[in-house]
């Protein structure tokens, strides 16, 4: 396996002295109250609260603005004190903010990421055990009998779905103005977008490029969330639908038109191995000497900083018990051989494209 140099580092030779390893296996075996800690101290607005106050506050002075009993609020401070997410002063029992309590509070990517995992994952996490036994996305079952979460994503509950789609999107968007510029390198005008979901990726390139069309390959349902979002959208009339199950062998790409570019962007870690040489070799049966396939994916591997490493291999483990029971956030290795397994090449990687640490990988015929 090759990994960046910054995560190499990291996870070739041992980082912790035996006390900090020890209690890092104590925060892992109290993981699930260590999280639901963090994520009421952000609910109740205890961390800004305490963000606010430059002298901190004492319990008894957060318990009056949250309107939460002591004892509550003790519990939950005394805990995110051994977490280090607050300090306190001895001296005058008042709490203050830490750093790490800091960017609980303040880093978006974290904010999108805790109301994913309790709204999407906590339940169905239980059952991860089930899902990869079997190979099922097990704890799906939570929030209906769906094959994978896809077939039931509009039918989500609200608070479910809109932490979802702030998730998915949160790792794409960043990424949407340097990835239209790869496109645009090799002036694509008409572009397939495979699994384009909502159709932002598709509004974002026809509201910049005048001449620009796409077409949006997904489920029937994904397409009708996509028309209702695209409604008075600068160049809604050059977004088009063409409903495909892409897990069905037998299903084809439009080839009524020849396309500029094929747009895949956060869409093969959805699929099995098997399943994604199955879609390239599809994918190449419209591919020729001009056209390329355009792959953008979040690859742990190429990731330029250890935290960005560790939220996608967590992000496999949504995968294997929420989704779909049997996809992966891959890593180039894996995905490089999948790629020429399809009888593909690659012809270039363009790395730490947006914020999201993303890596768009040109391949040709």
């Amino acid at each position: 396996m090759t990994l960046f140099p910054d995560i190499e580092k990291r996870y070739t030779t041992e980082q912790f002295s035996a006390a900090e390893a020890q209690q890092l296996a104590h925060v892992y075996s109290w993981g699930p109250v260590v999280f639901q800690v963090a994520r009421l101290m952000r609910k109740y607005g205890i961390f800004a609260l305490l963000d606010k106050a430059d002298k901190g506050l004492t319990i008894d002075e957060i318990a009056e603005q949250t309107h939460l009993t002591n004892y509550a609020v003790k519990c939950l401070l005394e805990a995110s004190l051994t977490m280090q997410t607050v300090l306190i002063d001895t001296a005058t029992d008042r709490y203050t903010l830490s750093k790490v309590g800091w960017f609980l509070l303040k880093d978006d990517i974290i904010s999108v990421n805790i109301d994913f995992n309790h709204d999407v994952n906590y339940e169905g996490f239980f059952l991860l055990d089930k899902a990869l036994e079997t190979g099922k996305p097990v704890g799906l079952k939570h929030f209906g009998d769906w094959p994978t979460l896809y077939e039931g994503l509009s039918r989500l509950p609200e608070d479910a779905k809109r932490s979802w789609f702030a998730f998915d999107h949160y790792y794409s968007d960043h990424s949407f103005a340097e990835a239209l510029n790869i496109l645009l390198a090799r002036n694509s005008r008409h572009i397939l977008d495979v699994g384009g979901n909502t159709g932002k990726f598709a509004r974002f390139v026809t509201e910049r490029v005048p001449d620009a069309e796409v077409t949006i390959c997904d489920l029937p349902q994904q397409l009708q969330m996509m028309r209702t979002e695209c409604v008075g959208h600068i160049g809604e009339n050059r977004i088009h639908g063409h409903e495909m199950n892409l897990l069905a062998p037998q299903a084809s790409f439009p080839a009524t038109q020849r396309f500029d570019a094929i747009w895949m962007s956060q869409f093969l870690d959805c699929f099995s191995e098997k399943q994604i040489v199955s879609i390239l070799r599809r994918a190449a049966d419209i591919l020729d000497d001009k056209n390329r396939l355009y792959i953008m994916e979040t690859l742990w591997d190429r990731q330029k900083y250890a935290p960005a490493a560790f939220c996608l291999t967590m992000t496999s483990l949504y995968f294997t018990a929420m989704a779909n029971g049997n996809s992966k956030m891959y890593n180039t290795d894996d995905l490089s051989r999948l790629i020429r397994q399809a009888g593909l090449t690659i012809e270039t990687v363009c790395d730490n494209v947006g914020m999201g640490g993303h890596s768009v990988l040109i391949v040709k015929k």
